[in-house]
């Protein structure tokens, strides 16, 4: 899809959101135009070989366990509360696709 019309669909999208769904998709545009994501999407791809140091760290590194991440930590990360997530899980189904 070309950019314009890529954006033109975006802006239908968000269009056609419930009244309650639009704060939480400006949060994830916020999120997403974020300096640091923004530099960090448009990086360049690294292609330098990977010594087998480093591959035996990424072994060990997976094989780690820990604390597991709560869907609270999750959405507090990206500026949310779990009251937020209900209310978009509650709206109705029918006003998930308009602005009602």
């Amino acid at each position: 899809m070309a950019y314009a019309a890529t954006k033109e669909h975006a802006h239908a999208l968000i269009e056609c959101m419930a009244l309650v769904q639009v704060p939480v998709a400006v949060k994830i545009l916020e999120k997403m135009l974020d300096p640091v994501s923004l530099a960090l999407a448009n990086a360049p791809y690294e292609d330098e070989a990977v010594s087998e140091e480093e591959e035996q760290a990424v072994v060990r590194a997976k094989a780690e366990t820990g604390p597991a991440t709560s869907m609270e930590d999750v959405l507090a990360e990206l500026g949310f509360t779990a009251e937020d997530l209900h209310r978009v899980e509650q709206a109705p189904l029918e006003a998930r696709g308009k602005n009602a």
